[in-house]
């Protein structure tokens, strides 16, 4: 099957180098990589948890923290 995709300049060069190296057509190389990521993402890894600490804190005074440029500049001072 043929079909277009947009490829950054920088990765297309690379992958074309590489398959070039293996002797293998980009094509090639192409469907390989794609299958090895499709493969891998087939492994359970289960669930990833992020723990955050939560920590009591109070707003700046006379900011409203609803306002970003004013907040930011209170954080930026000394």
């Amino acid at each position: 099957m043929k079909t277009t995709i947009n490829l950054n300049d920088q990765l297309l060069r690379r992958a074309k180098q590489r398959a070039s190296r293996r002797g293998i057509t980009l094509t090639r190389f192409i469907e390989d990589a794609l299958r090895a990521k499709l493969m891998d993402g087939d492994r359970d890894v289960g669930a990833f948890t992020l723990q955050l600490k939560t920590v009591r804190g109070h707003a700046p005074p006379n900011v409203d923290i609803s306002d970003r440029e004013a907040l930011y500049d209170v954080l930026d001072r000394p």
